[in-house]
């Protein structure tokens, strides 16, 4: 980890967490203990392709966490090997995989943790709009935060893929839907992309991460580290 110099000076750059206008929230690893869950979805659903098969979907998803189920099973279906294609009689099918992939994750989205200390955060950060933006699929998230009654918590919306990060946040700042200063919490390099990308201060949260290389690729960052949302309270 980051040593509390590197940490300390960090936090001189960058505003307190109840200064910022907009709170943009990953949801997979931030809000959620969900990562696992979706891992094990991916393994599941490639598994009709062979072990070999299933296991290079699940590296390529860790290595791009954050990056939408649609990129990666597209990913997967054009790096088929001949052998792993034999195993399946009808052939890959986008639609197919997706629609298993969801049914392996959806009873795990609903049993999975909440991250402590987030409706005590929301309480500190009153004035700020909350939003979601996630690259799991917008409409099973907003299906699955009403039930599990923490969508009020989120003003300015929840959005997720197809779109990918990048766009949702381009086009809610035209929307007015993002004001600065803004911030990002995330746990994944490519949220600290998309976060850069669209000029948002970022926030790197490790509890629930699977970016096992994070220590590294943030050592000569000025980006703030906590374990989770209720260590930022």
């Amino acid at each position: 980890m980051l040593s509390r110099k590197r940490v300390g000076d960090a936090m001189n750059k960058i505003e307190t967490i109840d200064n910022y206008k907009t709170i943009v929230f990953d949801c997979d690893g931030v809000v959620l203990d969900s990562n696992k869950v979706k891992t094990q979805a991916f393994y599941n659903t490639a598994l009709a392709f062979g072990k070999a098969a299933a296991n290079r979907l699940v590296k390529h998803h860790i290595e791009r966490g954050g990056i939408s189920r649609y990129e990666k099973f597209r990913w997967f279906i054009e790096n088929l090997e001949a052998e792993e294609l034999a195993q399946y009689s009808s052939g890959p099918d986008l639609d197919r995989l997706l629609e298993n992939y969801a049914k392996e994750v959806r009873k795990g989205l609903r049993s999975c943790e909440i991250a402590e200390g987030l409706e005590q955060l929301r309480e500190q950060t009153s004035n700020s709009i909350w939003m979601i933006v996630s690259g799991g699929d917008q409409n099973e998230l907003r299906e699955l935060f009403a039930e599990r009654c923490i969508a009020e918590l989120f003003d300015g919306g929840i959005y997720g893929s197809p779109d990918t990060k990048e766009s949702i946040l381009n086009r809610e700042r035209k929307r007015g839907n993002i004001v600065n200063k803004a911030l990002f919490l995330g746990d994944s390099k490519y949220d600290y992309e998309a976060a850069k990308t669209s000029n948002l201060d970022f926030i790197f949260l490790y509890k629930w991460t699977e970016f096992s290389e994070y220590e590294h690729f943030f050592s000569e960052k000025p980006v703030r580290i906590y374990q989770d949302i209720q260590s930022l309270l």
